[in-house]
């Protein structure tokens, strides 16, 4: 793999200064000018070109470039804007993943990352963070009038406040290709629906297709997850339980690299037949069936994420959702 300097300058400024997959990858990304750009970053256009003693002009389409290729993101904040490289891995896996050229090497590469990598980084990152940076959200179905739910808890009132809305390709599955779960479904809103729309690697869609996207992604067994915060979700992720970057190291190592929602699985015991059903949508094993007579399926409140994915499939509808955790378990929220 590539033991340029500069490439294991560019990683370590992601906090992966010791991976050689992913210096690997950003030389697969930049060619040495390009890099020596990178690394003059952040700057705005005309002062990269001063400080490389380049013409503006191809700097200017060198930043063009290497923002089709997801490495670089532009503030407005400045006129002109000044650019800066991805500030952690999320970003530089979300972004350059979806770069349209990228190669079926590249795509390896990633896996490869994923694969050999990624279960010791996260154990790090588990251990260290107070709070994850994502967080499930239940599925979009009626929830019953004991839960108090709230618009930060809620994909459809997500989506009825979003200003810009786009979808782009899970870009998990498409680099780790462990199952044939639908792969445009990742919703993008506001100002990442304009990033991606921007780069030509999103799709702009309506409201109502947004909304069928998430009711094709329930059905389909994928799990909402967006920011761990109360405002400013930019996006709503449908995740399966092994391509994603946070749940299989959830489900096989118990890694909380992604908080469970507000809530938690009822089991309504009058309703319920034991027809096993739920424990086969549950990918925290959160679910059992009880043992005495008259069994009826029992959840683990420890264990439970609060998707609701078990709710959708039940056939006597004895599942519902109450709330486990209050407003204040999300960040922001008063």
């Amino acid at each position: 793999m590539d033991t340029d300097p500069r490439y294991r300058e560019m990683a370590a400024r992601i906090g992966l200064g010791q991976s050689p997959r992913i210096a690997a990858l950003f030389a697969m990304l930049a060619d040495s000018d390009e890099a020596d750009l990178l690394l003059a970053l952040p700057a705005d256009v005309p002062g990269a070109a001063k400080k490389l003693g380049r013409d503006p002009d191809e700097i200017q389409r060198m930043v063009d470039w290497l923002f089709l290729k997801g490495l670089v993101f532009p503030s407005r904040k400045t006129d002109p804007p000044t650019w800066r490289m991805s500030r952690d891995l999320v970003q530089f896996h979300d972004a350059t993943i979806l770069w349209p050229q990228a190669p079926p090497e590249f795509l390896d590469l990633w896996r490869e990352f994923m694969d050999q990598e990624w279960y010791a980084i996260a154990k790090t990152i588990g251990a260290q963070v107070k709070k994850p940076f994502t967080r499930v959200i239940p599925v979009g179905v009626a929830i019953e009038a004991r839960t108090s739910i709230l618009d930060f808890d809620s994909v459809a009132k997500m989506i009825e406040k979003a200003r810009s809305l786009a979808v782009t390709k899970c870009t998990c599955r498409l680099s780790m290709r462990n199952c044939d779960r639908p792969l445009e479904v990742c919703l993008q809103v506001d100002g990442a629906a304009d990033y991606n729309l921007a780069r030509g690697t999103g799709r702009a869609i309506s409201r109502e297709e947004a909304l069928d996207i998430l009711r094709q992604s329930e059905e389909a067994g994928l799990v909402h997850v967006t920011l761990n915060r109360h405002e400013g979700n930019n996006f709503i992720c449908n995740c399966c339980p092994c391509c994603c970057q946070t749940m299989p190291v959830l489900i096989e190592g118990g890694i909380r690299v992604v908080d469970p929602s507000r809530f938690v699985a009822v089991v309504e015991a009058d309703e319920c037949t034991a027809c096993g059903t739920c424990l086969e949508r549950c990918y925290f094993s959160a679910i059992t069936l009880s043992e005495e007579e008259g069994a009826t399926a029992v959840v683990d409140l420890e264990r439970c994420m609060g998707c609701g994915l078990c709710l959708i499939t039940c056939p006597t509808e004895a599942l519902s959702l109450g709330e486990a955790r209050g407003p204040a378990f999300v960040p922001g929220a008063a």
